[in-house]
C-alpha cells in the first residue's frame, strides 16, 4: 500500500529468504523495517501485520516468530490510497519510498485477511498473470483451456522447418500450435492440433491444406493425462509427424507449391478470436500442460521460453500441476 505524492507506504517483501516489513508514516526519515526468518521449507505461513497505538509495527510469522519496530516522532497515521496490491506491483508503478520492486512472488497466497475480513482474491479489482495454486507441481506450462500464449512475435516458416514439443491432457480437442499469414491474398499457414483424439499436423503452402494424421492405437491414447512427445517436419511439400516414436507422413500432389510464406506470430495453446489460421481446423483452446517446445530451421534451434511470451491468456508459464490436467 502506498501513495505516490507522500512518503507513506507499507510493504511486506521476501528478501534473501527473510520476510521484511517496511513502512513510513510520513516521518520523512528512513523507513523502519523488521524481519523474521521463514525459509524453513515447512509450507504454509501466517503473517500478521499490526500498527498499534504506540506507532509500533509488528510482524508475526506462524504465531511464533515476532519482530517489531517503532515509528519515530509519534507518527501514527498510515496515509495511503485505498489500493492494496498482493503478490507484486504493476509495471512502472512508482512511489516516493518503496523503491524498485523487480519480482512478483512465484508461489501461492491464500486466506488473506485485513481488519478481520477475508479478502476475496477470486474477484479482485484487477489482476495480471495470476493463475491457480496446485498441491504439487512439475516443470512445464499450464493452459487452462481459455486462451493462448503468443510465443514468437514474427516467424517465417519457408521451405523446411521442424518442431518438437511434449504435452499432456485429458481433453480430446485443442490447438497445440499455429502460425498463419494474415495477408488477405495469402492463404498459407502451419498448425498442430488435437481433433477427436487424433493428432493432426497441417500445412498449407498456398495450394490447399495437406495433413499428416496420427491416430493412437487406443481411443484415449493421447488424452490419458500422460506426457506425449511430438516431432513435426515440414520438408517442402512433404510432412512427417512422429508421436511417441511412431511416424506418419503426407505429401502434396503439387510439388511446386512448397513454401509457407509467413511473417507472423506463433501462437501456442490457442489463438485470439478473429485471427485467421490456415494451418488449423479448430479454434478450441488447449487444456493441459506443454514443455520443451523447440523450432529448428537451417540447423538453428529456437528453444521457446513460454515465460518470455509476448501475450498470455489463461496460461501459467512456469507451473504445471503434477497430477493429470
Amino acid at each position: 500500500m502506498a501513495r505516490s505524492t507522500t512518503p507513506d507506504f507499507a510493504t511486506i517483501q521476501v528478501k534473501e529468504g527473510m520476510a521484511h516489513l517496511g513502512y513510513d508514516l510520513a516521518t520523512a526519515t528512513p523507513q523502519s523495517a523488521c524481519h523474521a526468518s521463514f525459509n524453513d521449507g515447512t509450507g504454509t505461513k501466517v503473517w500478521d501485520l499490526e500498527f498499534g497505538e504506540k506507532q509500533r509495527g509488528v510482524l508475526v510469522i506462524d504465531n511464533r516468530y515476532t519482530k517489531h519496530t517503532t515509528s519515530p516522532k509519534k507518527a501514527d497515521i498510515l496515509d495511503v490510497v485505498g489500493m492494496l496490491y498482493i503478490g507484486g506491483l504493476p509495471v512502472n508503478y512508482t512511489t516516493k519510498r518503496i523503491g524498485p520492486v523487480l519480482y512478483s512472488i512465484n508461489g501461492c497466497i491464500r486466506n488473506f485477511k485485513m481488519l478481520g475480513n477475508v479478502l476475496d482474491m477470486d474477484a479482485p479489482t484487477s489482476s495480471h498473470h495470476v493463475g491457480s495454486c496446485f498441491i504439487s507441481t512439475e516443470k512445464g506450462t499450464y493452459f487452462d483451456g481459455s486462451g493462448y500464449v503468443k510465443a514468437v512475435g514474427s516467424y517465417r516458416v519457408g521451405l523446411d522447418v521442424s518442431l518438437e514439443l511434449e504435452f499432456r491432457t485429458s481433453q480430446s480437442n485443442g490447438v497445440l500450435l499455429g502460425v498463419s499469414s494474415q495477408v488477405d491474398t495469402k492463404m498459407e499457414g502451419l498448425g498442430i492440433e488435437l481433433h477427436n483424439g487424433k493428432l493432426l499436423f497441417h500445412v498449407d503452402n498456398g495450394a490447399g491444406r495437406i495433413t499428416a494424421e496420427y491416430q493412437p492405437e487406443v481411443e484415449a491414447g493421447l488424452c490419458d493425462g500422460q506426457w506425449h512427445s511430438v516431432t513435426a517436419h515440414k520438408l517442402r511439400h512433404r510432412l512427417e509427424i512422429i508421436v511417441d516414436g511412431r511416424k506418419e507422413e503426407a505429401e502434396s500432389p503439387n510439388a511446386r507449391s512448397n513454401t509457407v510464406d509467413t511473417n507472423d506470430p506463433i501462437y501456442v495453446g490457442g489463438y485470439p478470436e478473429g485471427l485467421k489460421q490456415f494451418g488449423l481446423t479448430s479454434s478450441t483452446s488447449f487444456k493441459g500442460c506443454m514443455r520443451n517446445l523447440k523450432i529448428t530451421k537451417a540447423s538453428k534451434v529456437l528453444e521457446v521460453q513460454f515465460n518470455k511470451g509476448l501475450e498470455f491468456k489463461g496460461v501459467q508459464p512456469l507451473t504445471c500441476p503434477a497430477n493429470a490436467a
